[in-house]
């Protein structure tokens, strides 16, 4: 997070030297320029704010692992909803940058704030580059937009593949990376799972780096494919020779889940359809409904 908002320093300086480029070249007072500093500062102070705000919620999961679901889904909605003011800020950010670089004026134009969840639309989700953990020919399919070092991806984890198990040829689940700026290893984890996923254990290694998720890096990669059994080093040579292509693949899932709703993680689709379900009575609910026809 301290890497996250050294980068918005820096954006707010570049920021402040097109400003007085754009001034001088403007004919722009002291009053425009003072708009500036005050308008970039102000979103610096809140972007500090969410991102500390982040980091406290992170570390109460860890501390507080024996936590209901009731209280996991309370928390989960307060990191999306700081999620999605960062991404706001950010864009106003760049709308700033523009509109100096432009010689305009220090005022970005205002953001709709995001629309309400959408649990009615059916999109399409391709399977693509995605592993499927159960049944490929099964009626339902669970798709999950996951970041590795999410804690409540980890939370949120295990009764999917209660689901899944308890639903033998009847329900699968598919993974969808999201991984988030401020988790550093995040899409690193990714390439792990991708690793591992070449010598037939991807649902395994999934598992472990959710249940290592506050602990990611090549060294406790490493060390999981020797728990998991793997030759480490073709693991590790795959892990290094096809970044490329799995850092293709993450952006494409990037791109699939900004286009579909995906606003933080984790995000959940029944059959294309987004869930609020993160239990097993409400997976079983909403399962139970379509292989009955309704």
């Amino acid at each position: 997070m301290k890497e996250k908002v050294t980068t918005l320093v820096l954006i707010i300086m570049v920021g402040v030297f097109v400003g007085l480029v754009a001034l001088k070249n403007n004919g722009g007072g002291k009053t425009a320029l003072k708009a500036i500093f005050d308008e970039q500062s102000k979103i610096l102070q809140m972007q500090t704010r969410m991102d500390a705000k982040l980091g406290d919620i992170e570390g109460s999961i860890s501390k507080n692992s024996g936590m209901g679901t009731s209280d996991m889904a309370g928390m989960l909605a307060t990191q999306i909803s700081l999620q999605q003011k960062l991404a706001l800020l950010e864009s106003k950010i760049s709308d700033i940058e523009k509109a100096l670089k432009a010689g305009g004026g220090a005022q970005a134009p205002e953001r709709q704030a995001p629309p309400p969840e959408d649990y009615t639309t059916v999109y399409e989700i391709p399977v693509a580059h995605s592993k499927i953990v159960g049944s490929k020919s099964a009626k339902i399919t669970i798709t999950e937009f996951v970041d590795f070092e999410c804690p409540f991806c980890a939370r949120f984890h295990t009764p999917v593949n209660e689901v899944v198990a308890k639903y033998p040829g009847k329900v699968n689940y598919m993974i969808k990376n999201f991984p988030l700026g401020f988790h550093k290893n995040a899409r690193t984890a990714v390439k792990a799972a991708f690793a591992a996923g070449e010598q037939g254990k991807y649902a395994e290694m999934v598992d472990l780096l959710l249940e290592n998720g506050r602990s990611l890096g090549e060294d406790k990669y490493k060390e999981l494919a020797s728990q998991l059994g793997l030759d480490v080093d073709k693991f590790l040579k795959d892990y290094q020779e096809k970044d490329a292509q799995w850092e293709d693949y993450i952006n494409q899932d990037i791109a699939l889940g900004s286009k579909i709703g995906v606003r933080g993680t984790p995000t959940f689709y029944i059959n294309g359809r987004k869930t609020a379900a993160r239990d097993l009575a409400g997976y079983e609910a909403e399962i139970n409904k379509i292989l009955s026809g309704q």
